[in-house]
C-alpha cells in the first residue's frame, strides 16, 4: 500500500468503528465482518471477496499500535498534505517538492530539509527516519505488512480427535496440504499453521492458516477434559446383589469392573489411564452406572417381584429428599 492510500482510505469507516475504538472491540468487529464476508462463506461472490480484502487491510493497520498511530497522524494532516497541491498554507507534497526543485537549481537541499519544511508547515511528523529508510510505519513507515490469515474448517470423528492423526485439507489455491491433528484436540479448538496463509502485499511474511476443528459426537463416549465418560446400564439384580460387568473402551477392547452389592444408579466407577492421552497427561475412563428397568415381565417374573416387594424393608427412598425440600 502506498502512503497515498492511507489518505484515501478511511479504515475506521471500512470497519464501521469510531476512531477511539478499543483493541478488544476492534478485534470483535473485525471477526464478525470476516465471518460475514469470508470467501469460504461466499463462493463466487466477487464483491464479498473484495470487501473481505478491504476489512483485512483495514484491520491489519489498525490492530498494530505503531501502524495505527502513524495512520492517525497521516490522516490528521488533512487535504493539505495530500499528493495534490495544498494551497498557500497547505504544505502539500507538490508544494514541498516544487520547493526542492527550485533549490536544486542553485542550492543544495537534502531530503531531511524537505521533511523539515513539511513538519514546520503541518506541525506534525511524517515518519522518523531519512527519506528512503524505514521509519516505523507501513512500507517504510513501520515495516512490511503480514499477509492475511486464511480460515479452514474440518470435521473429525471422535476417535480421530482423541487419538490424533495427520489429515489432508485443500487450500484456497486448490492444492492439498497436510495438517497434523494433535491427540486430544477438542471441538471448537483452532490449529494455527504459521506462514501458510495469504502472501504479504509488500514483501512481508505470509499470513497463517487457522484450522477450526469440529468433532462429531460419539454414540457412546463423551469428553470430560482428559477423561472419557460412558453410561453403562446394569440390571436391578446386578446393582442389588453385586456383579462383575464388561465395559467398552474407545480403543475397541473391554475392561471388567466390579459392581459392589447395593450400588445405586448414577454411581461412577473409574478405570485409570483409559481416557485421553496428551502432552499434558492421561485421563481416565469414567463409567456411570444406570439401573435398567425391564420393560416387559412375564407372569413368573412379576410374581417373584411382587413377592420381593412384600419382603423389602419399609423404607421411603424419597424421605430425605422431601425433608431437604422443606428446609
Amino acid at each position: 500500500m502506498a502512503s497515498q492510500d492511507w489518505f484515501d482510505k478511511d479504515f475506521y469507516k471500512t470497519l464501521g468503528v469510531s476512531k477511539d475504538v478499543s483493541d478488544a472491540d476492534l478485534k470483535k468487529t473485525y471477526r464478525k465482518l470476516a465471518r460475514k464476508y469470508h470467501p469460504d462463506s461466499n463462493q463466487g461472490d466477487e464483491k464479498a471477496e473484495a470487501k473481505f480484502k478491504e476489512i483485512s487491510e483495514a484491520y491489519s493497520v489498525l490492530s498494530d499500535a505503531e501502524q495505527r498511530k502513524e495512520y492517525d497522524e497521516i490522516r490528521a494532516m488533512g487535504s493539505g498534505a495530500r499528493f495534490t497541491a495544498g494551497g498557500q498554507s497547505g504544505g502539500g507534497f507538490e508544494d514541498v517538492f516544487s520547493r526542492f526543485g527550485q533549490q536544486g537549481r542553485g542550492q543544495s537541499a537534502d531530503f531531511e530539509d524537505i521533511f523539515a519544511m513539511f513538519n514546520q508547515g503541518q506541525g506534525g511528523s511524517f515518519g522518523s527516519g531519512r527519506f528512503g529508510q524505514t521509519s516505523g510505519g507501513f512500507r517504510g513507515f513501520g515495516g512490511p505488512q503480514k499477509g492475511a490469515d486464511v480460515t479452514a474448517r474440518t470435521t473429525l470423528d471422535f476417535a480421530t480427535a482423541v487419538q490424533g492423526e495427520t489429515i489432508t485439507l485443500q487450500g484456497e489455491d486448490g492444492k492439498p496440504f497436510k495438517v497434523k491433528i494433535p491427540a486430544g484436540v477438542a471441538d471448537g479448538q483452532k490449529i494455527r499453521l504459521r506462514g501458510r496463509g495469504r502472501p504479504s502485499p509488500d514483501g512481508g511474511e505470509n499470513g497463517d492458516v487457522v484450522v477450526q476443528i469440529a468433532v462429531r459426537p460419539h454414540p457412546v463416549f463423551t469428553r470430560d477434559g482428559l477423561n472419557l465418560r460412558v453410561v453403562v446400564p446394569v440390571t436391578f439384580t446386578e446393582a442389588a446383589l453385586g456383579a462383575t460387568i464388561e465395559v467398552p473402551t474407545l480403543s475397541g477392547d473391554t475392561v471388567k469392573l466390579r459392581v459392589a452389592p447395593g450400588t445405586p444408579s448414577g454411581r461412577v466407577l473409574r478405570v485409570k489411564g483409559r481416557g485421553v492421552t496428551t502432552s499434558k497427561g492421561t485421563g481416565d475412563l469414567l463409567a456411570e452406572l444406570q439401573i435398567a428397568v425391564p420393560a416387559h415381565l412375564d407372569d413368573a417374573a412379576r410374581e417373584a417381584l411382587e413377592k420381593f416387594q412384600s419382603l423389602e424393608p419399609a423404607e421411603n427412598p424419597r424421605a430425605d429428599l422431601m425433608a431437604k425440600a422443606r428446609r
